[in-house]
């Protein structure tokens, strides 16, 4: 009998973004009803997982290599509209053409060993019970701002990317960028054409990419990845493995001197920030644009991670617990790797469904993802 309240379900997804969705098109696809039988369950207030949050400057055009989810194409977007509007517009269509049934905003607080060999999902809108969880998280949830002696003391305004407005409000500024990716170029060139004056900070000297990403050079980058994710290592940063493309603004801003770079400074002061060797620099802002963690805390009853503080993987599946997949992790962070994520996802929860309930094998939903 289970808990009063308590519902069951084959399999829960976490997260709505691109590798959430394209798992739940893909367990659609193989027979199973959203709410019926699978839940996804999304934290953020609208569709369009991560995008939505993105700052305004951020037009389509200047998005780098989005890949449309399976079975519907992203047709006639307007690259100079934001991205966040774009994108959050694309999703939310996707949603409702394949009836998927998102829930939001459901926090998810806990997933834990629950009764019969299922696990318990304890969520802002209760409990469900599931025999499969596909967790597509992401990363936008876990800003991550390094701690540097005095930072308490700076009399300026701090800010992290996942906070950043656009340049309008840096206007007559003296800004510090710490941070060596993509973000952090992007926010440094667009505020450099309005502050009073630029400092661009990184822990090691930025990597450009000249010429082309093609197939070859990605596939390496994902194996680069993947070695970490199955040593039980965190994920690194794109860009640490793939270096910064260069563009023709980018070229121009190099020629201006706006990127060049200096090496991370020791210490922040009431008025900047310091090098030891007695260089320092005023600022009015520091802006942190220093990536991301996995959002994986709800996950940490399942005791999933390694002793190198990573989820190690055999494809999408937690080494520490099959019943558990990651998409949208590690290799997978990529829009065209989270739709491939959820697709080989699914692939194993329907193995794993096949098999019966631990304590009644051979059950309907079985016998169904068998024929399928």
């Amino acid at each position: 009998m289970n808990e009063t309240g308590v519902r069951d379900v084959e399999a829960v997804i976490v997260g709505a973004g691109q590798a959430g969705l394209s798992a739940a098109y893909h367990l659609r696809r193989a027979g199973y009803e959203p709410e019926r039988d699978f839940v996804v369950l999304d934290r953020s207030p609208r569709a369009g997982g991560a995008w939505q949050f993105r700052w305004p400057t951020l037009t389509y055009g200047k998005v780098h290599g989005m890949h449309a989810l399976p079975g519907m194409e992203l047709t006639g977007a307007d690259a100079d509209r934001p991205s966040s509007e774009v994108i959050a517009g694309y999703f939310a269509g996707y949603e409702r053409a394949f009836g998927l049934r998102v829930r939001r905003p459901v926090d998810v607080r806990a997933v834990r060993e629950g009764d019969g060999g299922r696990l318990r999902v304890e969520t802002s809108e209760g409990v469900w019970s599931t025999r499969a969880l596909i967790n597509a998280t992401g990363t936008w949830e876990r800003p991550f701002w390094p701690r540097y002696p005095g930072g308490e003391s700076f009399r300026g305004r701090q800010l992290h990317t996942a906070d950043y407005p656009g340049p309008d409000a840096f206007a007559g500024l003296r800004v510090v960028v710490v941070g060596g990716g993509t973000s952090a170029v992007q926010h440094l060139m667009e505020i450099a054409e309005v502050a009073a004056a630029t400092t661009w900070v990184t822990r090691r000297p930025p990597v450009f990419r000249e010429g082309p990403f093609d197939e070859a050079r990605g596939r390496d980058a994902v194996a680069l990845v993947e070695r970490r994710v199955r040593e039980g290592l965190p994920p690194q940063s794109v860009v640490s493995v793939t270096g910064l493309p260069m563009t023709a603004a980018m070229e121009r801003a190099r020629a201006a001197g706006v990127l060049d770079r200096l090496p991370m400074f020791d210490r922040v002061t009431p008025t900047g920030v310091a090098w030891a060797d007695g260089t320092a620099v005023d600022a009015d802002v520091i802006l942190w644009a220093t990536g991301f963690r996995a959002a994986l805390g709800h996950l940490a009853p399942l005791g999933l991670r390694e002793a190198g503080g990573g989820v190690r993987l055999e494809g999408t599946r937690a080494v520490r617990d099959p019943r558990v997949h990651l998409v949208g992790y590690g290799p997978s962070a990529s829009t065209i790797g989270a739709n491939r994520a959820g697709r080989a996802a699914v692939r194993e929860i329907r193995t794993l469904l096949a098999e019966g309930p631990p304590d009644a094998a051979g059950s309907s939903q079985g016998a169904l993802a068998a024929a399928v």
